[in-house]
């Protein structure tokens, strides 16, 4: 007697075939989802690397014109104590 794929013999040894294929072909997604998702970590950190980059440049251009202007500052307050003490002086006389 022939047998056919129907027969319970043998269709369960197509599935007993059949499972490690499928096995193998869900681990192989898992795998090459798991390379795209690390991938696409790796971008997204180098992003944000870049990112720090930029506002650390921002933020030493910040302080660099944050200390300008506090020298600045301190110039003009003693441009004008010196002007004060000479109004004083002219006022005085």
């Amino acid at each position: 007697m022939k047998k056919t794929l129907f027969d319970d013999e043998t269709f369960a040894n197509v599935t007993k075939e059949d499972k490690p294929l499928n096995r193998l072909k869900n681990l192989d997604e898992k795998i090459a989802g798991a390379v795209n998702k690390v991938k696409a970590l790796k971008e997204e950190k180098a992003a944000l690397e870049r990112r720090i980059k930029e506002l650390e440049t921002q933020l030493d251009e910040k302080n660099q014109e944050v200390e300008r202007l506090s020298t600045e500052k301190t110039a003009i307050k003693s441009q004008l104590e010196e002007l004060l003490n000479e109004l004083e002086t002219l006022d005085v006389g």
